[in-house]
């Protein structure tokens, strides 16, 4: 049978702390998803959420294998660098392609109403 190694209880404690601070971002994130009232401001609310949250989590996790193995672990660099990377990214295609979607629903109103817009 396998033991789990022993983490010292300082480092237990910020592990924790991190992590559920990283869970509480993100689920904030989601909440955003759910309450907020247009699509760009849902969203920005999700891709801050994810990052945010996902950087504490990864701090975490940086920290407590990195006192389990005596070593630094860096892998979670390279992930942080990935979803750092593509979040934004999809933020700004979805955002395009909302806008995208919002002009060309305005020129067929424009269009359809003889080229008078009203009001509503």
């Amino acid at each position: 049978m396998m033991q789990a190694p022993d983490l010292p209880t300082w480092a237990a404690i910020i592990v924790g702390l991190l992590v559920l601070g990283g869970a509480a971002l993100t689920l904030v994130g989601a909440l955003g998803l759910i309450r907020l009232p247009g699509f760009y401001a849902r969203v920005h609310a999700t891709t801050l959420g994810a990052t945010a949250g996902m950087a504490a989590i990864l701090l975490g996790s940086m920290l407590c294998f990195s006192i389990i193995q005596t070593r630094p672990v860096v892998h979670e660099i390279l992930i942080a660098l990935f979803v750092t990377l593509t979040t934004p990214v999809t933020l700004i295609l979805l955002a395009r392609a909302a806008i995208y979607r919002d002009r060309s629903e305005k020129a067929s109103r424009v269009s359809s109403d003889g080229g008078a817009e009203r009001e509503e």
